[in-house]
């Protein structure tokens, strides 16, 4: 398995765009896929520098409804007029920051495109890929919500994720799993999944290490120890936070933009 960044906070070098999104290219079972959109079309001119082939992808997978992760959806839709987007049926709600002052989703006006199509809770592309919401099952782990609501039945709510789903990839014996921004709860997602890879953000930006000491990561690090699983981790989880993490976790790496990884 090969998987190349498209689209990240932060880049490998001063050929690519950086932006406050993910976009993975992930190359498995002898599919081509694409993993999140990014913010904008930054995505596609990234993935010239990585010999990446947008029209022929074979497939697209959405994590969630936030515009870092499709605002670039659009755009993919353009170029590419035959691979189908596999996105939850929530995807398209109204979701929003900042205590409900910001809107934060995905662009409403695509959401009839014959292309996309809607998973629930689970969803079987192939024996090789699958994809899981977790939404029925129990959150062992507290998670924070950092102040993030979703507007139903015009009422606000605080929200419940219920619109990000999880990439399972199937290859050589290993299970891969494929995750955005693990709203969800980092730690909740690998009591469901156990892989034997995680690739993915960790949406720990927001914690506070100012002091130079956080319970709250010390205590999730001890967790993902015991599972013999490597982190490949990005995005949400913030720069000092990973580098917080790894003094403690050696199975840990940040991917940047332009980053190759094989597996």
């Amino acid at each position: 398995m090969k998987i190349k960044v498209l689209a990240e906070n932060r880049v490998a070098n001063d050929d690519f765009i950086a932006e406050h999104g993910l976009s993975l290219y992930i190359e498995a079972n002898g599919k081509k896929i694409l993993f999140d959109m990014g913010k904008t079309d930054a995505f596609v001119r990234n993935a010239q520098h990585l010999d990446v082939d947008i029209p022929g992808i074979d497939f697209a997978v959405l994590s969630h409804g936030h515009y870092d992760h499709g605002g670039g959806l659009k755009k993919f839709l353009e170029l590419n007029e035959t691979a189908p987007v596999y996105l939850s049926k929530y995807a398209f709600g109204e979701h929003y920051a900042d205590n409900s002052a910001r809107f934060i989703g995905i662009d409403r006006s695509l959401e009839e495109n014959n292309h996309l199509v809607f998973a629930g809770d689970y969803l079987k592309i192939s024996d090789a890929f699958e994809l899981f919401s977790f939404n029925e099952c129990e959150r062992m782990y507290k998670t924070e919500v950092f102040a993030l609501t979703a507007k139903i039945d015009g009422e606000f709510i605080e929200e419940d994720f219920r619109h990000e789903q999880y990439l399972m990839i199937n290859e050589n014996g290993k299970r891969i799993l494929i995750s955005g921004c693990s709203h969800k709860g980092i730690l909740n997602i690998m009591e469901w999944t156990k892989p034997d890879v995680l690739v993915g953000g960790f949406h720990f930006f927001k914690v506070d290490i100012s002091d130079g000491k956080s319970e709250f990561l010390d205590a999730a690090a001890t967790v993902l120890n015991d599972y013999d699983t490597s982190y490949y981790t990005c995005h949400c989880t913030g720069e000092e936070q990973f580098e917080y993490l790894k003094k403690q976790m050696n199975n840990l790496e940040y991917i940047s933009c332009g980053d190759v990884v094989e597996i």
